[in-house]
């Protein structure tokens, strides 16, 4: 059940949180031990929740539709009176007292929170599979990693363990795991949604977003993470595909790809051009050089926010992050300004790709789910690292700051979801997620 379909039952009495709940929590008790998704389940917190909310609708007290809908918050996110491990055992005796800003706006908003998600160990990885609490599994296939950072999130989505999510994105974090998983995840634009009360990975380039089973349910939570002066009321409608102008990112975001992810992206693609859309080609010239950009950048922030812990307590980081923030260390500060300069450069160029069109159009991921411990993947053009792999189509975005959007696409023959990506102009998010909720139909259509 989506969080459209259950929000209008719950609003009648029709159907209680309570049991859509205890619905969530008993797929958690049966798939967690397997897919290791939740770090902590609130169980009884929730079903109090629940029962409060029920009776808060029965008054006639409804909040709108994330009231008495079940939530997982990521566990970057704070939750007063609970841990925030950032899946680290440097977090081990962390208690908030205090809820992250959007955790206090999810839980304005009447959502019932059914735990703390699983996630690559402070975010800083791509696969979910470095965690002090063990790797996250992909429910298609659990010797595949479900994506990261937010791994845990996107299988609670995929499985029932929870309607609504909460993700970050830093390189991908929120797409990467959407597309790895078959569900939809939305980064917004940078800045829109608070990440007051969520440790940082790279303050500069942070995103906080949903995942969910749907355009319609990622929107419902995405407009309740916002303050309320940029909250819309209505709910959106698709618009035509025919009429509707794309960018198609070839070049650089197409030469390193798995065949089966380009042949579906491209069937996807030539499925909008048929019902009337119309596709540009679209260049982004210093693409070669985003690796390099986002890297000095996120290996720099990440190096001063660890610098007291990585020194103190080397040991509790997991082997490949304490690694990485170790090679962060050595960062010199003229190549951090430089990265600057070429953050500046990419979004100039991607607002110059956007214009005339509505949105651009390109894969999430550039392979499927990789198998857990997969150090290369086989792509056009010779095997790859799958790191670079996994950020390579959605690191634009987070350079930018532009909002972007992962929706399922299709499967390859052995049953991987792969996702395709579209992103939008700044200040116009409503029109982006439109686009999305038109792909979305045509896609759902086609299958």
């Amino acid at each position: 059940m989506t969080i459209a379909e259950a929000a209008p039952r719950l609003a009648k009495g029709e159907l209680k949180s309570e049991k859509l709940t205890e619905d969530c929590l008993s797929k958690i008790e049966e798939l967690n031990a397997k897919l290791n998704a939740f770090i902590t389940v609130t169980a009884e917190d929730a079903l109090a929740s629940a029962r409060k909310a029920d009776k808060e609708i029965a008054a006639g007290r409804y909040l709108g539709p994330l009231h008495g809908i079940p939530v997982s918050l990521k566990d970057l996110l704070d939750q007063k009176g609970l841990p925030t491990t950032a899946a680290s055992s440097v977090r081990r005796d962390h208690v908030a007292d205090a809820d992250a800003v959007v955790t206090a706006r999810l839980r304005k908003a009447g959502a019932v929170f059914v735990g703390k998600t699983n996630l690559h160990e402070f975010a800083f990885g791509t696969t979910s599979e470095d965690s002090a609490f063990g790797p996250a599994r992909n429910p298609k296939d659990p010797t595949r990693s479900p994506g990261g950072s937010s791994g845990g999130s996107a299988i609670a989505i995929a499985t029932g363990m929870s309607l609504g999510t909460v993700g970050t994105d830093t390189g991908g974090s929120i797409r990467i795991p959407a597309a790895a998983c078959g569900v939809v995840g939305f980064k917004p634009e940078w800045g829109q949604v608070s990440a007051a009360g969520v440790v940082p990975l790279s303050r500069q380039l942070d995103h906080v977003g949903p995942l969910a089973a749907s355009v319609t349910d990622a929107w419902i939570q995405y407009n309740a993470m916002l303050p309320g002066e940029l909250r819309v009321g209505a709910q959106l409608e698709p618009t035509p595909v025919k009429g509707l102008r794309l960018g198609m990112m070839s070049g650089y975001l197409f030469d390193r790809i798995d065949a089966d992810v380009e042949r579906v992206t491209l069937a996807a693609i030539e499925s909008l051009r048929k019902a009337g859309a119309t596709i540009t080609e679209v260049a982004l010239p210093h693409a070669t050089d985003m690796p390099a950009i986002y890297l000095h950048l996120v290996f720099g922030d990440a190096a001063e926010y660890h610098a007291r812990t990585l020194v103190s307590r080397p040991q509790d980081y997991t082997p490949n992050v304490r690694l990485r923030l170790e090679m962060a260390r050595y960062v010199l500060a003229e190549d951090y300004i430089r990265a600057l300069r070429g953050k500046a450069i990419i979004t100039s160029e991607i607002d110059r790709a956007l214009d005339g069109v509505d949105a651009l159009v390109l894969p999430t991921l550039s392979i499927p789910a990789p198998p857990i411990g997969a150090a290369t993947m086989p792509v056009k053009g010779g095997p790859d690292a799958v790191r670079t792999l996994m950020l390579r189509c959605t690191q634009p975005f987070n350079l930018s700051g532009h909002p972007a959007i992962s929706l399922p696409s299709g499967t390859t023959p052995a049953g991987l979801p792969i996702g395709l990506q579209l992103a939008g102009h700044k200040g116009k998010t409503p029109a982006l997620v439109q686009a999305a909720l038109a792909v979305e139909r045509l896609i759902a259509n086609a299958g």
